[in-house]
């Protein structure tokens, strides 16, 4: 029974990430055939690279490919700043009503970032942030999840290695740099790749703050040439889906087993 129950778990697990991966698959194929042979499925059809540069020339996608890099980079490093501090200062240091802070930072996660669009929108406006790389990014650089994680690994490092720095005379910025960033590296590591991927795909937020090419990130970008009034081919639009997922795709690949073991090691613990 515990075999037979094996293998079925086994054959559903091969079936969800099947279906999971399916709009992928036929987002590629359809990129490289005629909307006609994409639809029919005609496995003798030619491929093509003329919806590739349809596409390619129907959007100013650099610019879109910049805006998104910035977007993420600017993300990334605000997070690890303000995830770095807070998640020392709640694992190390003694404050008052720390525990209660903490659960209130956590409360965070249990709030959807939609609930907050309006009141994000307000501060954005009243800041002169709208329509700007840093208006997207900013209600995302203090990240919940974020402390959560880098609070828990700080946690686990030993306290000899702390005393030791100070002994050496390390303040505590120093012991910090010194001691605590090195040791939770995987967990960085396994940050930043989440951290990418959500807000290379994030969609709704960036849609509301910009109004122009200079500012829209890819997943804005796309919406637009997609849109109806722009002409519905459906060849065209899946190959400019398979150009904006491409470097996702390619970063996971290159990193798929850094990832796994940076989660592991990190030990969501």
């Amino acid at each position: 029974m515990t075999g037979w129950m094996r293998h079925a778990e086994a054959a559903l697990a091969v079936l969800v990430a099947i279906l999971w991966i399916s709009p992928l698959v036929f987002a590629v194929w359809a990129a490289f055939h005629t909307p006609t042979d994409a639809i029919n499925f005609n496995l003798t059809a030619p491929w093509t690279l003329e919806n590739v540069r349809t596409a390619w020339g129907g959007a100013p996608w650099l610019r879109y490919f910049l805006n998104t890099f910035l977007l993420v980079t600017l993300v990334l490093v605000g997070q690890f700043f303000f995830c770095t501090l807070a998640g020392y200062a709640f694992a190390q240091i003694d404050l008052p009503f720390k525990d209660t802070l903490f659960l209130l930072v956590l409360l965070q996660l249990f709030i959807l970032p939609e609930v907050l669009i309006v009141e994000n929108y307000d501060v954005a406006a009243r800041l002169g942030l709208l329509d700007t790389v840093l208006g997207i990014g900013a209600p995302y650089m203090a990240s919940a999840f974020g402390i959560f994680l880098m609070r828990q690994t700080f946690k686990s490092v030993p306290k000899e290695l702390d005393e030791a720095a100070r002994i050496e005379g390390c303040g505590t910025l120093g012991v910090l740099w010194r001691v605590y960033v090195p040791a939770a590296r995987p967990t960085y590591l396994a940050y930043a790749l989440v951290s990418i991927s959500t807000h290379w795909n994030n969609f709704l937020w960036p849609l509301i703050v910009t109004n122009s090419d200079t500012t829209r990130p890819l997943t804005v970008g796309l919406s637009i040439f997609a849109a109806p009034e722009n002409g519905v081919n459906i060849s065209a639009i899946s190959a400019a889906t398979t150009l904006v997922v491409a470097p996702l795709l390619i970063l996971f690949l290159v990193f798929q087993r850094h990832f796994v073991q940076a989660f592991l090691r990190a030990g969501i613990k």
